[in-house]
């Protein structure tokens, strides 16, 4: 959609993220899956974790769409409602074994505190590259550095200028607490990666997560644009107009003259 393919060439060249920006879209039928959408049991032959299929969009330049049957995260089956804990017992016992939590009512409050999707139906999403989706995303998930995410935190502050507010617990994250998180408030958050999303989505130490619900990405990117133009920009521009020094506050442009080097070897050997 140019639309999308529009703001996707603006986002990069302001920000410049190294992967493609993701555009994730909750479908209401299998038909609506884009056909040449890949599906993780019937294209790939295993079920995957969904920070998967936005890890092959943004690295592969992929459309990956999952059902219940791709579904091969526990927490992701739970929070995203394809199949919830029944008993809460065993994420409780697998919470305390891996040490999450000191101790089973830690670990309870672990379980309580994911954020769940509930649908009148199985859910169906879809991750595609944002200049490529064919559907309007209902959240835009974009991968950074810190010193990129500040800027979409420049854009994403720019209309309202409500700082974001995000939970961070290093869990079920690009998944729940990004996705979820955006789409179930309605309002843009940062997400610090779990240990899912770097173990089986090849997510790097250097980066961050924005989660911007679809309709709050124009916003984000005039934002942008309008710092911009005031200077606030990607790469940072440091400040370089000054006069360096080099020890004992002798001028670089002075270093080499006789009577400037005599002075400093004399200090050196007092």
């Amino acid at each position: 959609m140019e639309v999308w393919t529009n703001l996707d060439e603006r986002l990069r060249r302001l920000v410049n993220p190294s992967t493609f920006p993701v555009s994730v879209t909750f479908l209401e039928r299998e038909g609506d899956i884009p056909k040449r959408a890949k599906r993780p049991l019937r294209d790939l032959g295993v079920k995957m974790a969904p920070c998967q299929g936005s890890a092959m969009a943004r690295r592969y330049g992929w459309t990956v769409a999952f059902t219940r049957e791709d579904v091969g995260c526990a927490i992701a089956a739970h929070t995203y409602g394809w199949e919830r804990v029944p008993d809460e017992r065993g994420p409780v016992h697998f919470l305390t074994l891996m040490n999450y939590a000191a101790d089973e009512a830690a670990a309870s409050k672990v379980l309580a505190g994911f954020l769940t999707l509930r649908m009148n139906r199985d859910p169906i999403v879809a991750y595609s590259p944002l200049e490529r989706t064919q559907r309007a995303p209902d959240v835009v998930l974009i991968y950074v550095n810190p010193a990129q995410m500040m800027r979409l935190i420049h854009g994403i502050t720019y209309h309202e200028g409500r700082p974001i507010e995000s939970s961070f617990s290093g869990r079920a994250a690009s998944c729940t607490e990004g996705v979820l998180g955006a789409y179930l408030s309605r309002l843009p958050k940062v997400v610090v990666p779990g240990n899912g999303d770097r173990v089986w989505a090849a997510c790097q130490d250097h980066e961050m997560v924005m989660a911007v619900p679809g309709d709050q990405l124009a916003g984000l990117v005039e934002g942008l644009e309008k710092t911009h133009q005031t200077g606030i920009r990607y790469p940072i521009p440091s400040y370089l107009r000054y006069q360096p020094e080099v020890g004992f506050t002798i001028p670089l442009s002075d270093i080499f003259k006789p009577e400037e080097a005599d002075k400093l070897a004399g200090r050196r050997r007092s």
